[in-house]
C-alpha cells in the first residue's frame, strides 16, 4: 500500500468523456446521470489513498504497473499514477472497442 497522498487530474480529453456520458444518460434519466457521475467520481476518489486499489490496465502495452482501470456503471475509467499525481485519461463505455495506448 502507498502511504502518500494523490492529487487527482482529469485531462480534457476525459473531462468531455465524462460530460458526453452525463448528457447521453441524461435523455433518459437526469438523475440516474447524476448518479452516474458522482459513483464515478467517488471510485476515482478512492485512488487517493491508494493508486494501487484498482488492478493494472491489461489494455495498455507494456504497462510498468502505473496504468489502472476500473469499471463502474459499465463505463471503464482508465488512469496512470505518477509523482504523487493521478491522471484520468480516458472514460469510456464498457460496449465501445478498447483501445490499445
Amino acid at each position: 500500500m502507498v502511504n502518500e497522498k494523490y492529487s487527482i487530474v482529469w485531462t480534457k480529453s476525459s473531462q468531455q468523456q465524462l460530460k458526453h456520458a452525463f448528457n447521453y444518460i441524461s435523455e433518459d434519466s437526469p438523475k440516474n446521470a447524476h448518479k452516474v457521475i458522482e459513483d464515478i467520481y467517488a471510485a476515482v476518489n478512492k485512488a487517493i489513498s491508494n493508486p494501487e486499489v484498482y488492478g493494472p490496465d491489461k489494455y495498455k502495452m507494456n504497462n510498468d504497473g502505473s496504468y489502472r482501470a476500473f469499471e463502474k456503471h459499465r463505463y471503464r475509467i482508465f488512469y496512470r499514477f505518477t509523482n504523487n499525481i493521478i491522471l484520468v485519461l480516458r472514460v469510456r463505455h464498457t460496449s465501445r472497442n478498447p483501445k490499445s495506448y
